[in-house]
């Protein structure tokens, strides 16, 4: 595999790429997507999660055997690429910049929306200008800033835990793991659950910048993915003890609701600012492995060639960085926070989907096998188990994508 443009350096160690990861999934999970996925699983949350996690689980295993083979900056948009041909490489590319693009405008959105809700929109906007330049400033930066974000975040989080099953307003009745929401509403909650754990690919967009990446990319993926499901298990199983899964559906803050019925109101205004760090954990990492997403798309020409430059002291894809936070501060300003989550959850069980697909061709042992083809089939489900207009924009959005690599494909060859 050749491109074009100097290399990223290598400074990441197994701690920071878990760091990144966990800075990511954890920042956006239980924030972002736990409210919606009750308002559509019902009693059937805890089973959603379940789903979620065996889907995430499978996505992890086959991304981290491609990292250790494929260690190159741009995750599934190179092993689509090298195991499947370049048409899919570019459609998991395409499905990832677009699907943690407006992923990014979410986790801007939620960081407005906690700091002034009055002024979300102006507040998301410069949350993603500000991380934009700290990226721009370097990963190793980057890794520093997220690793302090986590360990804020930990401490809320196990606060939450502790006061909620803690207090007489723990009830086990509310645990109860039914399906009043349906099938399909255990599915639509798993897919939404599911933008939670999408972080780990941030991982291994990171091919370039850690260090010995066929021994630390596999190590680091099943690691963050394993602390983030325990931490969301922990939070979910608590905060369901106390609002029931009807009352967390519908609460706009439902860790801070949870909070105060439980009987600790003083603790409301710390998990306000504990959300406020997670989303910026999250939009951090979300921004850095988009970035580097697009660097790889811009080498092979699938998006301009300009953008594949690589600072010469900074020794990050610069115009990458700069591109992408302009794209996501005009998202900020005009979307809605629950649509971006959908819109992102569908173009990111697209990606996986093609990394499963290429994790198939690693090996004929049917053990080697049977995890991408569950991963697979789970990510297929998801995708279209999401709200109906998540879906129709999300394909809409895609079949653009696929047009515009056919007209390239046309032109080149005339």
């Amino acid at each position: 595999m050749t491109h074009s443009g100097a290399e990223l350096r290598r400074t990441l160690g197994v701690g920071d790429a878990v760091v990144i990861g966990l800075g990511s999934m954890i920042g956006a999970g239980i924030f972002a997507a736990l409210g919606p996925a009750a308002s559509a699983g019902g009693s059937g949350l805890l089973l959603g999660l379940g789903v979620a996690a065996v889907v995430a689980y499978c996505n992890a295993t086959s991304s981290a055997r491609l990292a250790a083979i494929y260690p190159a900056s741009g995750g599934t948009y190179v092993y689509g690429r090298e195991r499947l041909g370049p048409f899919w490489g570019y459609l998991a590319g395409w499905s990832f910049v677009v699907g943690k693009t407006a992923s990014c405008a979410a986790m801007a959105l939620t960081v407005g929306a906690y700091v002034w809700p009055g002024q979300a929109h102006a507040v998301a906007v410069a949350a993603v200008v500000a991380l934009t330049a700290v990226n721009y400033g370097g990963i190793q930066k980057s890794a520093w800033l997220t690793r302090a974000i986590v360990a804020v975040v930990l401490a809320v989080l196990a606060s939450v835990v502790v006061v909620c099953l803690g207090s007489g307003a723990s009830q086990a009745g509310r645990l109860d793991a039914g399906v009043s929401g349906g099938v399909g509403g255990v599915l639509q909650a798993a897919g939404l659950l599911f933008f939670a754990f999408a972080g780990y690919a941030r991982i291994a967009t990171l091919g370039e910048e850690v260090r010995d990446p066929a021994r630390t990319i596999p190590r680091a993926i099943p690691l963050a993915l394993g602390i983030t499901l325990v931490v969301y298990a922990g939070v979910a199983v608590a905060v369901l003890s106390v609002l029931g899964a009807a009352a967390l559906g519908h609460a706009n803050a439902p860790l801070a609701e949870a909070v105060r019925a439980a009987g600790m109101p003083g603790l409301v205004p710390v998990v306000r600012v504990g959300a406020a760090v997670a989303a910026l954990g999250s939009l951090l990492a979300l921004i850095l492995g988009v970035s580097r997403t697009t660097l790889a798309m811009a080498r092979d020409r699938h998006l301009p060639g300009a953008l594949a430059a690589v600072h010469p002291r900074f020794q990050v894809p610069h115009r990458a960085e700069l591109a992408v936070g302009a794209v996501v501060a005009v998202l900020a300003a005009t979307v809605d926070v629950r649509g971006a989550i959908g819109f992102s959850s569908f173009g990111v069980l697209v990606y996986y989907a093609v990394a499963n697909a290429s994790a198939w061709t690693l090996g004929s042992a049917p053990a080697a096998r049977g995890v991408p083809v569950v991963g697979l089939l789970g990510c297929v489900v998801l995708a279209f188990a999401l709200p109906g207009v998540s879906v129709a924009a999300g394909a809409g959005v895609l079949a653009v994508g696929v047009v515009a690599y056919g007209v390239r494909q046309w032109w080149a060859g005339r």
